[in-house]
């Protein structure tokens, strides 16, 4: 009784974990860009009490052990990198990349940082940024003077400049992939680091080796299904339910054997 004790707390934590990260996919319903997490869950060492295949006592073996598992507990949440849906903004600065792919933004300490959100806006200098104000990797500036702007499929930036019959080319948006995106760090602000187990990025030119095209004019939304993370919480909420009766029930049990005396 005391063993189910332990077992069905261990099963408490990891609900209230599982929770805590289907609220942060929820509060990010409509953050564009963002990638879903998932929970995932692996049980915990068990307590052999009679292996498989022991002797009995008339020399015969046992067709089965007897193993006690000691609860469950989160081995790790990852991001799920589904494309969301696109959504026309009639911006010419909001970009989607339409498959595989990040955007690179230049952090303040010159690190480079990834992204799938496409909201892209002009500085003061008429350098593209995203919303806290980190440069498009490689910089771009867009004239001042400029009447329009175009980005192709294959990042290409023009613009069209007073006077002139032909667009004048300004710059290329590359983009990155990762052999396990999932492995990326989240950082917040719609921003994700490389780390060991993400692998390095590859750069290249959107549309060419496996890479996403763009498009302009479109934001990639959350991935986010708000059915689906609303029944996964009404399993955790069960879930959790659930083992909180096991603690009980484990308690009522314990007060039958301390009244066995009376």
């Amino acid at each position: 009784m005391l063993r189910s004790l332990w077992i069905a707390a261990t099963g408490m934590t990891g609900q209230q974990t599982h929770i805590d990260n289907l609220s942060n996919n929820l509060a990010n319903v409509n953050t564009a860009g963002f990638k879903k997490s998932r929970t995932n869950f692996e049980d915990l060492l068990y307590q052999e009490i009679r292996p498989a295949g022991a002797i009995t006592a008339t020399g015969l073996n046992h067709p089965t052990g007897i193993q006690l598992g000691m609860g469950t507990r989160v081995v790790g949440t990852e991001k799920l990198f589904a494309q969301g849906n696109f959504q026309q903004t009639e911006n010419s600065l909001d970009v989607v990349i339409q498959g595989d792919g990040f955007f690179q933004v230049m952090l303040p300490s010159d690190e480079i940082a990834y992204t799938r959100n496409g909201s892209f806006k002009l500085d003061s200098d008429g350098n593209m940024v995203n919303s806290n104000g980190y440069y498009l990797e490689p910089q771009i500036t867009i004239p001042e003077d400029a009447q329009q702007i175009m980005i192709s499929e294959d990042g290409t930036v023009s613009v069209m400049l007073p006077g002139e019959v032909d667009p004048a080319e300004v710059g290329n948006i590359e983009i990155s992939s990762f052999i396990n995106p999932s492995g990326l760090r989240a950082q917040g602000k719609n921003l994700f680091l490389p780390s060991a187990s993400s692998g390095d990025p590859i750069n290249g030119v959107p549309g060419e080796e496996n890479l996403g095209s763009l498009v302009q004019g479109m934001l990639e939304m959350s991935n986010v299904n708000l059915v689906e993370e609303m029944v996964n919480l009404i399993t955790g909420q069960r879930a959790y339910e659930i083992n909180s009766k096991a603690i009980q029930t484990s308690d009522e049990m314990l007060q039958i054997v301390n009244n066995l005396k009376r």
